[in-house]
């Protein structure tokens, strides 16, 4: 799905800029250079996220529920071979994060740089429960890591409850009411309090509207897609939010691209399909490269434009580089040489 790969690719480089702009002696020194760009980005950059959630709620429906109709599942098992999937990148991403962090502390002030951490904050970050139990990340945007595996966990859910019910509907009906009820009480009330921005429940609007967008791309009527986009405006009209209209628009956007085939012509080996393949790893990543980057420089003499400019395009080039090693070998490395069965 060459147009889910063009998001993918796009949203993970806009969210490595976002943090760039934001964190360290080289973010404030861009903004001297190039204010109303840096400006753009650092208010706009986070959007990607709610694009990340849409494809990613398309994609583990397509996984649980080809067709609309959820496959048989084994949920403790697929949960754990999720955990596993984003983990073991994941931590080693945390513990280059840990190196990074300890080197910036002595060599560089910077409020944003992670203090030296409990062993109870690492555990938290080990199970994923970090978010949820207060302790701050040891690294940029790894809350969302804990809140991706909530959301498939709660897909998982809801797709063991519609095989596993009893009624006069089908297991395809009963998980497009399971999901829909989901989906309405995240959008109408739990993602209306900002208390909850740490569970999935909160995120799981812009998900399962990415998953409504899958399983409408395969009707043969346009009549999903009318009732996905009016569904979505309702609840625009109750309460705007932005991020709740990106995700409207990227999922309408991936199912009308899935119908009508479009960017077929993206070659699979293309930088589109690269960036797309490694978008996780280096989302993981580009912190700790930042970190030592950031270092680096705010102990240069005389930070000129020039000086600014070079480092943070290096910055930049180094988190793909960087992510292009962890994915190759952790992520997709020995650990995962036999191919995952769920393509979620």
């Amino acid at each position: 799905m060459p147009f889910i790969d063009l998001l993918k690719a796009c949203a993970s480089q806009l969210i490595v800029l976002h943090h760039l702009v934001i964190y360290g002696p080289l973010s404030e020194a861009m903004a001297d250079v190039m204010p109303a760009l840096v400006a753009w980005i650092a208010e706009y950059g986070r959007l990607a996220v709610p694009v990340f959630l849409a494809a990613a709620g398309f994609l583990s429906a397509r996984g649980l529920a080809p067709g609309g109709v959820p496959t048989r599942v084994q949920p403790l098992t697929l949960i754990a071979r999720r955990y596993m999937r984003l983990a073991i990148p994941y931590l080693v991403a945390v513990t280059c994060a840990l190196a990074c962090a300890a080197v910036a502390r002595t060599w560089m002030h910077d409020d944003a740089t992670p203090a030296i951490p409990t062993i109870r904050q690492f555990l938290a970050h080990v199970f994923l429960l970090h978010s949820l139990l207060g302790y701050d990340s040891l690294s940029a945007g790894v809350w969302y890591v804990a809140v991706d595996f909530q959301l498939y966990a709660l897909m998982v859910g809801l797709v063991w409850l519609a095989h596993s019910g009893r009624g006069a509907a089908s297991p395809t009906q009963r998980l497009m009411m399971l999901v829909a009820a989901a989906a309405a009480a995240s959008l109408l009330y739990f993602n209306l309090d900002q208390d909850w921005d740490s569970w999935g429940l909160y995120f799981f609007g812009s998900y399962a509207l990415g998953a409504f967008a899958y399983w409408a791309a395969g009707r043969s009527s346009h009549g999903w897609l009318v009732l996905l986009a009016a569904a979505g405006t309702l609840v625009l009209v109750v309460d705007f939010r932005v991020r709740i209209a990106v995700a409207l628009i990227a999922s309408l956007s991936m199912a009308l691209a899935c119908r009508h085939a479009l960017f077929q012509r993206i070659s699979p080996t293309g930088i589109v399909v690269f960036l797309s393949k490694i978008s996780y790893s280096t989302f993981l990543i580009h912190y700790p490269v930042s970190l030592v980057f950031n270092t680096l420089f705010a102990n240069v003499a005389g930070h000129q434009p020039a000086l600014a400019v070079t480092t943070f395009v290096l910055t930049w080039a180094t988190s793909i580089g960087a992510g292009t090693l962890l994915h190759r070998y952790v992520e997709d490395g020995p650990v995962f040489a036999v191919r995952r069965p769920v393509p979620a």
